[in-house]
C-alpha cells in the first residue's frame, strides 16, 4: 500500500474508490501565508469557484519545496524526471462544498514536468531556474522564472519547533488540509483532481523573504510578515480529473 494511505479519518470526505493515477512526495516545504480579502481574490478564479474565507479573510499561499517520486502509476521513478524543486502560488476555494486549491502559478525547474503538468492537469506551470540548498537547520531557496516576466522568489527558512497535527477548526488546518485541486480545461470546463495523504506533519517555522514578485500582474498586495509553517515530507497520490457541470456557479 502506498504510504499516503496510512490514515483517512482526517479527510472531510472519502477519497475516491477508483485507482489513483499519479504519485509524488513533497519535501522540505514551507507554507507562507498572507491574509487578503476574499473579494480581492474572487476575480482571479473562474466561474464555478468561490474563494473561501476564515474568520473574515481569505489567504494567499506561496509554497517553496522540492518534489520527489513524481511519476504516473505504475511506472518507477526516472532519474532527471521524478525529482525537482518547485514553487507554487495558491488560493483557497470551493465548489460543491469541497474545499480545495486554485493555483495562480506553479514554477518548476524540470521542463518535462512543466510539459506534463500542463498537458495532463492543465495547470499554469512555468519554467524556472530554482535552487534549494541546506543552510544551518533550514534551507536557502531561490527561484527565477525564465520567461522574462521578472517573477522571482528568494528566501531562507527553517523549522523552529516540534512536529504537530493541526487541530480541527484551526487556521493552520484550514490552510493545509485540502484534498482536491481545481483547474480549467482548454475547452473552459472546470476540473477537480482529488488527492490524498496523511495529515500534514507541520512544524512552526521562521522565514526571511528577501524577494517575492510572484504576485506581480495579479493586482494583489501582500502586507506584513507571513504566517509560516514547515513540513519535512508528505507522500501524496492524485486521481485523474473529474469534470464539473458547466451549470455550476460561484453562488
Amino acid at each position: 500500500m502506498h504510504p499516503a494511505f496510512g490514515r483517512s479519518d482526517h479527510r472531510p470526505w472519502p477519497y475516491p474508490r477508483r485507482p489513483w493515477t499519479w504519485r509524488q512526495s513533497w519535501r522540505d516545504l514551507l507554507f507562507l501565508h498572507w491574509p487578503v480579502p476574499a473579494a480581492a481574490l474572487q476575480p482571479l478564479v473562474p466561474e464555478g469557484l468561490r474563494v473561501q474565507a476564515f474568520d473574515g479573510t481569505s489567504w494567499v499561499g506561496v509554497v517553496p519545496f522540492r518534489m520527489a517520486g513524481v511519476m504516473r502509476r505504475p511506472l518507477p521513478d526516472l532519474p532527471g524526471v521524478s525529482a525537482f524543486p518547485e514553487l507554487n502560488v495558491r488560493l483557497y476555494v470551493e465548489a460543491d462544498g469541497k474545499p480545495g486549491v486554485w493555483f495562480l502559478s506553479l514554477d518548476a525547474a524540470n521542463p518535462l514536468a512543466v510539459w506534463a503538468a500542463r498537458r495532463f492537469f492543465y495547470l499554469p506551470y512555468h519554467r524556472a531556474d530554482i535552487e534549494i540548498a541546506p543552510e544551518g537547520k533550514g534551507f536557502a531557496y531561490e527561484a527565477a522564472r525564465r520567461d522574462g516576466s521578472g517573477a522571482r522568489f528568494c528566501a531562507r527558512y527553517a523549522p523552529t519547533g516540534k512536529v504537530y497535527e493541526a487541530s480541527v477548526g484551526a487556521l493552520d488546518r484550514w490552510l493545509t488540509e485540502r484534498y482536491c485541486l481545481y483547474a480549467m480545461s482548454p475547452s473552459g470546463r472546470l476540473l477537480r483532481n482529488e488527492v490524498h495523504h496523511v495529515p500534514w506533519p507541520l512544524q512552526p517555522a521562521e522565514a526571511e523573504v528577501e524577494q517575492n514578485t510572484m504576485l506581480n500582474g495579479f493586482g494583489v498586495k501582500l502586507d506584513g510578515p507571513p504566517l509560516c509553517h514547515f513540513a519535512r515530507r508528505i507522500d501524496v497520490v492524485v486521481w485523474s480529473a473529474d469534470e464539473l457541470s458547466p451549470s455550476r456557479d460561484a453562488a
